[in-house]
This record gives structure tokens, sequence and C-alpha cells, in this order.
């Protein structure tokens, strides 16, 4: 059976649940939700596993805060074999609009703290990451306070379409690979 870590970065704690920086935590939590799918804290992280196909999607929240989610991350590579090639880490991003999608296979953290750890813990920038539009409306200085504030209703009322195509993408790359999946994804 082939496994695979599915890492959706946040922050924990109640006041971070709606932010836009969360969004990794809330496509797995409606990925959860949608499979009838139970969290349990674990080391590390709260975690999940959803078998289908023939593959075991091991789906991990980090308890370690955004900024060291590499702790985390490298800790379940290794304690369940996964290979580097079978890890999907999902984050926002602020230069996708809202609510596009793009899975890559390597590339730079882009600024993003949860992706700079990742790749400092695993030394190396060959692994493959979904990033999840969340625009870059706000005005200068506001980056923060943009990434760490809520929703607004127009977008939350768009959010379940794309975390449902989220979802989407999560069980394609499992099932069909990173290349055709980011052939069907990217940009949609």
């Amino acid at each position: 059976m082939k496994k695979y870590l599915i890492v959706g970065l946040g922050n924990i704690g109640e006041k971070y649940t709606n932010t836009r920086h969360n969004i990794g935590f809330k496509i797995l939590d409606q990925f959860a939700l949608k499979e009838d799918l139970q969290f349990e804290t674990q080391k590390l992280g709260d975690i999940c596993t959803y078998k289908l196909k023939g593959r075991t999607f091991i789906l991990l929240k980090p308890n370690t805060y955004m900024n060291l989610s590499g702790k985390a991350i490298l800790y379940w590579l290794t304690k369940e074999k996964i290979p580097l090639e079978n890890l999907l880490v999902i984050t926002d991003d602020l230069n996708l609009p809202f609510g596009s999608i793009r899975l890559k296979t390597k590339g730079s953290d882009g600024g993003h703290n949860g992706l700079k750890d990742t790749q400092d813990k695993l030394n190396t920038t060959k692994y493959n990451r979904f990033r999840f539009g969340i625009s870059d409306a706000f005005g200068k200085g506001r980056q923060v306070d943009y990434v760490l504030g809520e929703w607004t209703d127009e977008e939350k009322e768009k959010l379940p379409e794309r975390i449902d195509k989220a979802i989407e993408l999560i069980k394609s790359f499992a099932l069909a690979g990173v290349n055709h999946t980011m052939n069907t994804f990217n940009g949609k």
C-alpha cells in the first residue's frame, strides 16, 4: 500500500481558525468531514488516515505553528517511511488570485515562513507544494493583518467550491500522479 503525507499548513488556536493563513487546515478539515474521518492529536500535530484504491493518505495539521512546520513534516515522513515524492504541503499564497490553485514539484519558499522552515528541515526545495491563492488585496505594510485576517463575505461564499476542488486535487495527486494532477488542476 502506497503512503502519502498530506500536510495542511496553519496555526493552532481559535483566533486563527478562519484566517486566510489557515487554508491548509481548512482544506484538510473539510476533507475529513466529507470522508467522515476524525483527527487525533499525536506527536507534533493532528493526524487522520484515509484509504482509497490501495493508497493511504495521512493527513497532518502540524501543531508547531506555521513557522516551525518543517519539524512536524520531517518527523511524520520519517516515522511513516514516506518517500519525499509522496509529500504534499498545502499552503496559502499571496501571489495567486483568490481561490486559484497551483501544484508545483519544487521552488522557493516565496517568503512563506511555513515553507521556509520545511525547506530548512528537509534540506531541499524539491518537494510538492499545493498553493491556494488568497490574493494580495491589501495596502502597503498590511500584509500580516491581511494574511491573519478572516475571509471576506464574498470569499466565504466562494470557498466551499474552491475547497472541493482542492480535495479533488489531493486525491488526484495520490491516484493519478503529480504530473497529471498539475496538468489537470493548475490554474483552475
